[in-house]
């Protein structure tokens, strides 16, 4: 029985190193993505951002067993890069060299949501239900993210109702049921297989940056998403046995 329960709390410390491990990556994701949005468009941040399963493949390669990158995955990887190389290298109009800062902030974001991921995935975090992932993120980001905010001027930035509105719909829709949806389909399928539905979101990310704020889409900027989308589909397109 004692060893049974040493056995019962080391693999729980296991676990809850893993969720510190996730949660601070959860932190760094959020910290550098809002960074991202206050000094470059939500045009290139969309890009950037959600190259996420191209550096989710990367990762999956090494850590995770049967989920290798063979020819085609390989393929998309370098279509995908380029699109992020070509976001990043290629700059005009209004943006100019000042929002650099912001895409490589959205670059480390991107980063570290592939990281959760694949912590999800090849960690002991595997052997932990969705939910319980999703409270370990959330218990370890949320002071992390409080203090942090007060480093990046006002704590509320004169909030209207819309704000509270979009706060609402974040914690209800994006927290409750996104996130824990997305860690759920992580336990069930392979990482890249759940990741393929990513690549939708930098054409909707444009789009909407387009529609909603009038911000100016390029064609360096519709070729670099025209690259990573096409990249993206490759490395997540099922191989013919």
């Amino acid at each position: 029985m004692d060893a049974l329960a040493r056995h019962s709390t080391c693999r729980s410390a296991r676990h809850a190193f893993a969720g510190a491990v996730n949660g601070r990556f959860l932190a760094i994701e959020f910290i550098c993505l809002f960074v991202a949005l206050d000094l470059t468009t939500v045009t290139r941040s969309a890009i950037i951002f959600y190259s996420m399963p191209l550096w989710l493949a990367l990762i999956a390669h090494v850590l995770i067993p049967g989920e290798r990158i063979t020819g085609q995955k390989g393929a998309g990887l370098v279509l995908a890069f380029a699109g992020v190389v070509l976001a990043l290298v290629l700059r005009g109009g209004s943006e100019g060299a000042g929002a650099l800062l912001g895409d490589l902030c959205a670059l480390v974001a991107a980063i570290a949501w592939a990281a959760i991921a694949a912590l999800a995935k090849a960690s002991r975090l595997r052997e932990v239900r969705p939910e319980m992932q999703l409270v370990w993120q959330l218990a370890v980001s949320l002071p992390l993210l409080a203090v942090a905010a007060f480093a990046f001027g006002p704590f509320l930035r004169d909030p209207d109702w819309i704000h509270w509105a979009g706060l609402g719909f974040q914690i209800v829709v994006i927290v409750s049921a996104g996130f824990l949806l997305w860690l759920w389909l992580l336990s069930i399928y392979p990482s890249a297989s759940v990741a393929a539905f990513s690549f939708l979101s930098p054409v909707f990310g444009v789009a909407l940056g387009w529609l909603l704020l009038g911000e100016s889409v390029g064609g360096e900027i519709l070729l670099a998403l025209a690259l990573v989308v096409v990249g993206l589909i490759m490395i997540n397109r099922p191989t013919r046995g």
